[in-house]
């Protein structure tokens, strides 16, 4: 009886060691998405704080089309529409709305004077 555990334990022993694999790194699986048509729309307007702003977009899964609004400091407003796809890349038409206004007055400047040199905590005894 004993003899028969040992040869099945030294039989077990021998085939997990001949079992064992000599490149254990497995290839991922490649997975290729394609593209989804898509399409979204969002905008601020808070005319309290002067904040406008907005974008949409949509895509057929080749070719993305939109447009975005920004208002600039300056006072007008900037819009680019744009188009993009693997063939032409990315093409921006920007426009700008209004004219310009800068403030013709300004505060004094602003200086700073950095003080030099170590000045020690008094001591007291």
């Amino acid at each position: 009886m004993c003899k028969v555990f040992l040869l099945t334990v030294a039989g077990v022993l021998v085939a997990v060691a001949s079992a064992r694999a000599s490149n254990s790194y497995i290839q991922p699986q490649t997975y290729k998405e394609e593209p989804k048509p898509y399409a979204f729309t969002y905008g601020v307007q808070d005319d309290y704080a002067g904040t406008n702003f907005g974008q949409n977009e949509q895509s057929d899964g080749n070719t993305v089309r939109g447009s975005y609004t920004v208002q600039l400091p300056d006072g007008r407003k900037q819009t680019v529409k744009y188009e993009a796809d693997h063939y032409k890349g990315f093409v921006a038409d920007v426009q700008y709305y209004g004219q310009a206004q800068y403030p013709h007055q300004y505060g004094a400047p602003v200086t700073y004077r950095p003080q030099y040199g170590y000045q020690p905590a008094p001591t007291y005894h």
